[in-house]
């Protein structure tokens, strides 16, 4: 699933029925979760803005994934 560069992993917990994400290719660490596809995508979007929003408010760059 890329968005902006990034790139997540997803998983599905069926006990829980619960989707998870994480971006992959970087240090960071950047996780979501929700519990559909839809919502998850939306998740995934809202937490590279939200990191990449924390980044610059540190004044520093957000880090760009590796291939």
């Amino acid at each position: 699933m890329p968005y902006k560069n990034y790139t997540a992993t997803i998983s599905l917990d069926e006990e829980s029925k619960t989707f998870s994400g994480e971006v992959i290719n970087i240090k960071d660490v950047i996780t979501f979760q929700a519990e559909s596809l839809t919502e998850l995508e939306k998740a995934f979007h809202d937490s590279v803005d939200d990191y990449i929003e924390f980044c610059h408010s540190l004044n520093e760059e957000p880090e760009n994934p590796t291939l």
